[in-house]
């Protein structure tokens, strides 16, 4: 049965291969370019402060279109190649559950051969179990290595990131909203889920193009909810109560009130914020004093507006997640995705054996 189901996902293995492999050919040509650059920057000898200067040098100097030189002309060519690594890597896991996973048993039931591969000595249960284990193993190691080959080019980036570097779109921390789910180990839960989605969507819905399609629409919606409702929630959150200017709040207009958005949490570079706001010396929620809105309608940034809330007692309540809870979450929403996983494979195995005919 294991010989039988390569034969019949070697096309699709060897796909994935040639792709990868391609993938690993273009960041290793750039990938020296980049170090070049990193070494000549001086951030290897900096210390102290001077180093998120360079840092922030070096970003600016990767976004200044040179360096590449088979990208068009003028382009921004490390920030395209960024973002398109960046974006294979996120969308692997969704093109393993529709062009794999979904087709896997809708496919047999359309055509009718499901009749002769389940009327054979292999049972339906084994026929699944085979296919399930290696598909699905096939599908998260192609996630992990493009993960594994993004995260070895853009190392450099990370680090020049980590020093304190900015003034770069590719400035993100380690729970951006790109960065977090296509490093680590979380790109392996996602494909084991997005390979058991497709295969218990097309078992639903019998029809390969419909159940590509559904596969691709509630994986997007899965991919949307996560950073936004579940993960800052998989670990309770730390809170912090700090002042304005310790926390670089951002002032902004909301609906006639002053807004306050903290862009750091004293004492823990890398944390990711997850919720701010203004409150007064009790802690509670407040609204701003109309001495200080007058400040930020005509002096909008002045050392007088950030006074005037604090002379009122209005501080800034952070909520968020430590850098050293990078791995933590990883696993916990790794896990979180294989547990689905195997609730979408015991789905599957039910209803192959009870109530298909």
């Amino acid at each position: 049965m294991t010989w039988l189901a390569w034969r019949q996902f070697r096309a699709q293995a060897i796909t994935a291969a040639g792709a990868v492999a391609a993938f690993a050919i273009v960041l290793a040509l750039t990938r020296s370019q980049m170090d070049s650059m990193y070494a000549t920057s001086g951030i290897t000898s900096c210390h102290g402060n001077a180093c998120a200067g360079l840092a922030s040098r070096f970003l600016m100097y990767l976004t200044s279109g040179r360096g590449v030189q088979f990208l068009p002309t003028g382009a921004d060519e490390y920030v395209i190649l960024y973002f398109v690594s960046v974006l294979a890597v996120l969308a692997a896991p969704a093109i393993v559950g529709i062009f794999w996973g979904a087709p896997l048993i809708s496919r047999e039931l359309e055509t009718g051969t499901c009749r002769l591969a389940w009327n054979q000595s292999v049972t339906r249960t084994r026929w699944l179990a085979v296919k399930l284990a290696l598909i699905g193993l096939a599908a998260m190691a192609v996630a992990e290595g493009f993960s594994l080959l993004q995260a070895w080019w853009a190392a450099p980036i990370g680090k020049a990131v980590g020093l304190g570097g900015s003034a770069s779109i590719m400035s993100e921390g380690r729970f951006g909203q790109f960065v977090f789910p296509s490093h680590g180990i979380t790109p392996l839960g996602y494909a084991a889920f997005g390979f058991a989605l497709g295969v218990t969507v097309g078992l639903l819905v019998r029809r390969a193009i419909p159940a590509m399609a559904v596969t691709l629409a509630i994986f997007i919606a899965v991919q949307v909810i996560t950073p936004l409702w579940i993960r800052p929630n998989l670990i309770p959150p730390q809170h912090t109560v700090t002042t304005t200017q310790a926390a670089q709040a951002t002032i902004v207009p909301n609906s006639g009130r002053l807004a306050l958005t903290a862009t750091q949490v004293p004492g823990q570079p890398g944390a990711w914020i997850t919720s701010t706001g203004a409150v007064n010396l009790a802690g509670q929620p407040t609204t701003t004093p109309a001495p200080c809105l007058r400040h930020f309608q005509f002096e909008n940034g002045s050392p007088k507006l950030v006074n005037c809330l604090a002379s009122h007692g209005i501080r800034v309540a952070v909520s968020y997640q430590p850098l050293n809870r990078f791995w933590p979450l990883q696993f916990a929403e790794t896990g979180l995705f294989l547990v689905l996983t195997l609730a979408l494979a015991g789905l599957c195995f039910y209803r192959l054996d009870r109530r298909l005919t």
